[in-house]
């Protein structure tokens, strides 16, 4: 009886500046829920793994009295990790077949993880991302001494989905005991002031320079007449 809002992320092409936004075909089944709204979005260039609101859109379905929302990022990969600093839980789902690259994402997306989940678990290999997801746990200990679970499902087939479920509960009720969300939170919100106080500077920035004046400084710091601090210090006198 929970209402579900989605917000469903895909990369926008550098060369047509298109999205395929194909998440709303694979959630087709849906669409007619009542319960379920689905929220399509591409990145337009912002790099993250998230658009650039993302984080705005998750505000309002929030607001608009949803119980879960749920964001999916772009993919997997060493940058797209934004989306720890918007939501409470980060689930990161890996499939058999990837090899070595679960070593070379391990810089980023893999310390980001509440939970790991790996789809297509009846595939040839899905024993072989386990052992090197663990592997890679034992190198390091979070900060909250949380010990994210390996949840393998299909989700073809809807298996695995109960354990899934089970293992969010579970971390929902470790950071409730400990008081983690609360903390969480708010350094989220330190994150997302800071980012939305630069946007706005960078606005009344822009606002404060023609085009003439910034190709006048952009055409003096190529000759080498003037260095682009002092024109970045005489910009932010002016805003």
């Amino acid at each position: 009886g929970k209402k579900i809002g989605i917000i469903a992320v895909d990369p926008t092409s550098p060369y047509s500046g298109g999205a395929i936004l194909g998440d709303r075909i694979r959630m087709q089944q849906h669409f007619s829920d009542p319960g379920i709204y689905i929220r399509s979005m591409a990145t337009r260039g912002s790099l993250g793994g998230l658009a650039s609101t993302t984080a705005d859109i998750a505000m309002v379905l929030d607001a608009s009295g949803r119980d879960i929302v749920m964001i999916e990022t772009v993919g997997v990969g060493q940058d797209e990790v934004d989306i720890v600093r918007v939501a409470d839980i980060t689930v990161v789902i890996l499939v058999p077949g990837m090899g070595d690259d679960v070593q070379s994402i391990k810089a980023g997306i893999m310390e980001i993880a509440d939970i790991f989940v790996i789809n297509k678990s009846d595939h040839e290999g899905a024993e072989r991302v386990e052992r090197e997801i663990r592997a890679l746990q034992s190198l390091a200990t979070r900060v909250d001494n949380w010990t994210p679970p390996i949840v393998k499902t299909v989700a073809t087939e809807g298996a695995g989905i109960s354990e899934l479920a089970e293992a969010i509960r579970n971390y929902e009720e470790y950071m409730e005991k400990h008081d983690l969300l609360s903390r969480r939170r708010t350094r989220n919100w330190e994150t997302r002031l800071i980012e939305m106080l630069r946007d706005r500077m960078l606005e009344k920035a822009r606002a404060a320079v023609s085009e003439g004046d910034l190709a006048r400084y952009a055409a003096d710091i190529a000759e080498h007449k003037r260095d682009p601090y002092s024109v970045i210090q005489e910009i932010a006198a002016r805003v």
